[in-house]
Parts: structure tokens; C-alpha cells; sequence
């Protein structure tokens, strides 16, 4: 399936005139998944030409108002545009609560159902067919999540030439084979999958941290993964502010991914006082090489594992 990632906002607490709020979209075919939804991020999907009516997820990895406030926005702009799809909201304790005030404090009807996931432990909390969502804690003043997509085993290369030397003529068991199903012969040979196929390939993993200082058990947890989004907020001048606060500095999450092994790492949640994002991108370079400073609509795609 195809896989891209979308960065709606990168913003830290306050937004700029570059920079909106933290919102981070994940593209798959028929699905898109939202990671925090800070102010305005339905106006940033606009921007970025992202549908409304597809079938969505949202997680929220916090509290604090720069991830969440732009949720009742965004529930509005669905139900003018008259969406119909449920909308599956995942978020830490007190959700439940906020999304109940909004209801009964702003006046706006709901064309859609929202179901409301309160995360009270670390694990997989989404589990469907093609993927599965997994939240761990992080380490912020609040009570906060770190998620990983992860995207489960796909199929192996299916070779033709082995079929059709085995007799087994282009058409419906090409698909069975392909699905993992064995498949009869009329002379009554069974044939297995892996007689015609490769093994299994690994799924792509993408974690995004939220806000959150160092902790150890990120490493594990973006062990190996296609892409780390990592909280980035402040500069290495000021990695005792970032650990009081609850958040990371660009050498910091440089480490993470270097331990973690991961492929590529996207620094995010940048404060306002960074203009030119070549200071935090170099203070991360010096440590992992393959890294990038995320920007508002910025879009990447993880690539297939072959």
C-alpha cells in the first residue's frame, strides 16, 4: 500500500507566520491517520489538499492546548461539508472529558459519529488488517503518549515463471497464491504459497515522540523504524530549559535515532525562535547523518521494503 507522510504543522506552543501547530497527517490508500491537531489543521488540509471524508483516525499525544485545541475545529468543518464516515478519536486521560465540554458548550450539530478512545496503557491500540497503532509513555509534564504506525508483514515477491512452469495458468489462483492460500491442481497437486513466492517483507514503521524529554525506552520502542518524527523544540544552548519542560533537543533526538537504528529522522515541533532551521539541522547532523527539518506541508513517502 502506499505510505506518505504529511506535515500539516511543525510549530512549538506558538505558531508563525512558516510554522502552524502540530498536526501530522499519515496517507495510506483508503485511510488517513492524524497525529495531534493543533489550531487550524483543518485549514492546513485544506492547503495541503487533503480529503475530509476519507476514513480517519485521530491521535492525540497530549493535552496541553498547541495538540489538541484544533480537534473541535476540525469536527466542525467535517459536519458543514456534511461528512457521514465515523471519525475513531484516540487520546490520554481527559479526552473523553474535553471533547464532552466541547459538545456542550459550542453549538454545532455532528453529521458524523465520533468515537472517543480514552489511552489509559501503553500497547497496541489499533489493530487492523493492513496495520497497528502502538502507543508507549513518554516523558512530558503531562500525562502523554509517543505512537507508532506500524505496518504488518506484506506478502513476498510472487514469481510467474514458477507458476506457469508448474502449470498454473494466469488467472484466479495466481491471486489465491498471492493472498497465502494453497491452491489445488486438477491433476491434484497442492501447491503452497512459498513454492512460488518469496518470504514475507517486513512492514514499514513510522514513530512520531509528541513532546517529550529523553527516556530510554524510545530507543526500543523506534527500533528499526522507516522514519522517527522527534520532538526538537529548543537547541543544545538550551538542553537544561528543554529537560524542564519536558522536551528534546536536536542532539538529543539524534541520539534516540542513532541508538533506535532508524532510517531517516524528522526533527519537528520547532520553536518560533529558530528562523533559519540550519542551526537545529546541524546540531543533529553531527550525530545522525540522515536527517531532516520537517516544514509545513512538506510531504514524504516511505518506500516499499523489497
Amino acid at each position: 500500500m502506499s505510505l506518505r507522510i504529511v506535515f500539516l504543522g511543525t510549530a512549538a506552543g506558538v505558531p508563525s507566520p512558516e510554522r502552524s501547530l502540530p498536526a501530522i497527517l499519515v496517507q495510506l490508500e483508503r485511510e488517513q491517520l492524524m497525529f495531534d491537531c493543533g489550531e487550524g489543521a483543518q485549514r492546513q488540509m485544506l492547503r495541503a489538499r487533503c480529503g475530509f471524508n476519507k476514513k480517519m483516525k485521530v491521535f492525540i499525544t497530549h493535552m496541553h492546548g498547541d495538540h489538541v485545541l484544533g480537534l473541535p475545529g476540525l469536527l466542525q468543518t467535517m459536519a458543514l461539508l456534511n461528512r457521514e464516515r465515523k471519525l475513531d478519536v484516540y487520546g490520554p486521560p481527559r479526552i473523553t472529558d474535553f471533547m464532552e465540554a466541547v459538545r456542550e458548550t459550542v453549538p454545532f450539530g455532528l453529521t458524523f459519529p465520533v468515537e472517543i478512545h480514552q489511552v489509559e496503557e501503553p500497547g497496541v491500540i489499533v489493530d487492523e488488517q493492513g496495520f497497528r497503532v502502538e502507543a508507549i509513555l513518554s516523558k512530558h509534564p503531562l500525562p502523554s503518549f509517543s505512537y507508532a504506525f506500524v505496518e504488518k508483514p506484506r506478502p513476498g515477491k510472487f514469481h510467474p515463471e514458477k507458476a506457469k512452469a508448474m502449470g498454473i495458468k494466469e488467472g484466479p489462483l495466481w491471486g489465491r497464491l498471492q493472498r497465502g492460500q494453497s491452491v489445488k491442481l486438477s491433476s491434484g497437486r497442492v501447491v503452497r504459497p512459498e513454492e512460488v513466492m518469496d518470504k514475507p517483507r517486513e512492514g514499514r514503521k513510522i514513530v512520531y515522540t509528541g513532546d517529550t524529554r529523553p527516556f530510554r525506552a524510545l530507543e526500543k520502542f523506534a527500533s528499526g523504524a522507516d522514519v522517527l518524527i522527534h520532538d526538537s523544540t529548543l537547541g543544545e544552548e538550551l538542553a537544561d530549559r528543554a529537560m524542564e519542560y519536558g522536551h528534546s533537543t536536536p542532539r538529543q533526538a539524534a541520539e534516540t535515532a542513532k541508538k533506535a537504528k532508524v532510517k531517516t529522522l524528522i526533527l519537528t515541533h520547532i520553536s518560533q525562535r529558530y528562523k533559519d532551521p540550519n542551526k537545529v539541522l546541524k546540531q543533529a547532523k553531527k550525530i545522525f547523518k540522515n536527517t531532516i527539518v520537517a516544514e509545513d506541508f512538506m510531504k514524504l513517502d516511505v518506500p516499499v521494503l523489497e
